[in-house]
């Protein structure tokens, strides 16, 4: 015979003979094989569900949510509901430097960029050239190609995502055990792989307990959820069709291109809803490719997806605008997102005819600035060679060491912080590099490369020999730590930071 146990959120059974708890059931929860993988994970689950875990006694190895001694022989449990710290303060959600939802307006969104203070704990480290090392790593994903979450997800603790979103894997990093478990993705759930376009998810303002976020797939959008007691997730669909972009969002409204059927319209269309799926709108979108867009960007109610051919803007309630690049310009999507001019409009780099120069963005007879040489960057934080551009995206670079002359450096990510006069950031600087920036960014292997934070201070956190694909570093917080990831390395390095306001 089994007692039965409520809590709020959770059932438990309770062995007559044997004193042990088995979880039966938990909201947002599917079925719990507690006996074969739930069982193994004690520590896991319980800080998951903020259940109580024995300090000194024997009696059970997990009691249920709110136990604060045990029935068996009296004695002190430690109870993990009461004692985890505020999620806000210490434990930031990340889904992307392309994600940050607490931005200000004025600063596009879809950007690398992060309002999270990074370099107020970054800067505190020993300044250039002393060079320093990761003070903190974990092994790489099993599936190394992949984008990070870090979210409570509507659980008691934070955790760990990394979705292989090419080959359809989710991947749970379990920080008790240091040990990463791939997901079962339920068999009536949709297939998360997509290859269409650049990867970005939508995250949930207020998630239900085990909801992720809205992802695209090859077939359509999706809602993600997961069960990582089970090490399950499911996808449902929120519309089916051939996705051709990530999707963006501006104010309440939601927004992705896809490829129509013949039984509607033929080429790209673009579909928009609300953020609950309500009210559903398509258009279509004229000449605009199937394939090869950017990650959309979200700037003064519209949202732009740039492609090799032009640039598709859309706001909501009109019909989107397709734009070709004027005759003789070609972008170099590689070399960064768009910048941002100090009047507030966006600029992209590019050809035109044997010269850089940026083409201004959203509008049909866009207004070209010619440039020196190629900038590296997004928004305000553009470096030309080894030297920032504090100023107009078109202006002269601000040249502080002539030894800079012959390095290159590439931002990964900037910190947003109204307090500072100047854009700080994470860059990856190339050593005594004189070739092309399109040809460091492509196949070439670079024989030194120095992670740097440039801010108040500029701080040398690490030094990467031979480094190949630069573009597919991928920066996340999670954990108290900012993490340096590339598919190329076994161990993803990570750097502690103070507590975050």
């Amino acid at each position: 015979m089994a007692y039965r146990w409520e809590t709020p959120a959770s059932v438990w059974l309770e062995d007559e003979s044997s004193g042990q708890f088995e979880l039966a059931a938990s909201e947002g929860l599917s079925r719990i094989d507690w006996q074969g993988r739930a069982r193994a994970r004690v520590a896991d689950v319980a800080h998951l569900l903020g259940a109580s875990l024995p300090a000194s006694c024997g009696c059970a190895p997990i009691y249920p949510e709110g136990f604060a001694f045990c029935p068996a022989c009296g004695r002190a449990l430690t109870k993990l509901a009461g004692q985890l710290k505020p999620q806000p303060r210490t434990q930031p959600d990340w889904w992307g430097p392309w994600s940050d939802q607490a931005l200000p307006r004025h600063v596009p969104q879809g950007l690398p960029v992060t309002s999270l203070a990074l370099g107020d704990a970054l800067e505190r480290r020993p300044a250039a050239p002393s060079v320093g090392r990761s003070e903190v790593a974990m092994p790489a994903p099993p599936n190394a190609l992949c984008v990070f979450a870090a979210g409570s997800y509507g659980f008691a603790a934070q955790r760990l995502l990394a979705l292989a979103y090419t080959r359809n894997v989710l991947q749970y990093w379990d920080p008790l055990a240091a040990i990463w478990h791939v997901m079962t993705l339920d068999e009536h759930s949709a297939d998360l792989t997509f290859t269409g376009a650049a990867y970005g998810w939508l995250p949930v303002t207020n998630p239900r307990r085990g909801e992720v976020a809205l992802v695209p797939t090859d077939k359509g959008l999706c809602r993600l959820w997961i069960d990582p007691v089970s090490e399950t997730c499911r996808a449902e669909p929120v519309f089916a069709a051939a996705v051709a972009s990530a999707p963006g969002a501006v104010g309440r409204h939601v927004a992705c291109l896809f490829i129509g059927s013949a039984a509607s319209s033929s080429g790209t269309r673009l579909w928009s809803a609300l953020a609950d799926g309500s009210q559903v709108e398509l258009y279509d979108c004229g000449d605009a490719p199937a394939a090869g867009w950017t990650r959309p960007v979200s700037y003064d109610g519209r949202i732009l997806w740039l492609h090799q051919f032009g640039q598709l803007i859309w706001q909501p309630g009109a019909p989107p605008q397709w734009l070709a690049w004027p005759r003789g310009f070609a972008p170099r999507l590689e070399l960064g997102g768009p910048t941002q001019s100090r009047d507030g409009r966006l600029w992209h780099i590019g050809h035109a005819g044997q010269a850089y120069s940026f083409v201004e963005l959203g509008k049909e007879n866009p207004q070209l600035q010619p440039i020196s040489g190629a900038r590296l960057g997004f928004g305000n934080f553009l470096f030309r060679r080894g030297h920032a551009v504090v100023n107009e995206p078109w202006d002269v670079e601000n040249v502080e060491d002539l030894h800079e002359d012959d390095d290159l450096v590439l931002p990964l990510l900037r910190g947003f912080n109204s307090n500072r006069a100047q854009p700080s950031g994470l860059v990856l600087r190339f050593h005594r590099y004189t070739g092309r920036a399109e040809e460091a960014l492509a196949g070439r292997t670079i024989a030194r490369t120095t992670v740097e934070w440039i801010g108040r201070r500029n701080v040398i956190l690490s030094e990467v020999v031979r480094l190949a694909r630069p573009l597919e570093c991928m920066p996340f917080v999670y954990d108290d730590c900012l993490w340096l990831h590339h598919p190329d390395w076994n161990q993803v390095r990570g750097w502690r930071l103070a507590e975050l306001p």
